[in-house]
């Protein structure tokens, strides 16, 4: 009973598993910021290439 106790204590005084989650909790919010980012930027760039793609396909039919 008293190794329970002694353990539970230093469980209590153990900051060591609260870093970890912090540390976690900032790579999930950066992970989130970056896929938000590439989704934002890879729609702007699909809009691109499709617009490139018409321009040329328009060229394509336009020359004898």
């Amino acid at each position: 009973m008293r190794a329970l106790i002694h353990a539970l204590r230093a469980l209590r005084r153990a900051d060591r598993g609260a870093t970890a989650v912090e540390y976690g909790l900032i790579i999930a919010l950066i992970v989130l910021a970056m896929v938000g980012a590439l989704s934002v930027f890879g729609g702007t760039t699909s809009s691109m290439w499709n617009n490139v793609s018409q321009q040329v396909q328009q060229a394509g039919h336009e020359t004898p």
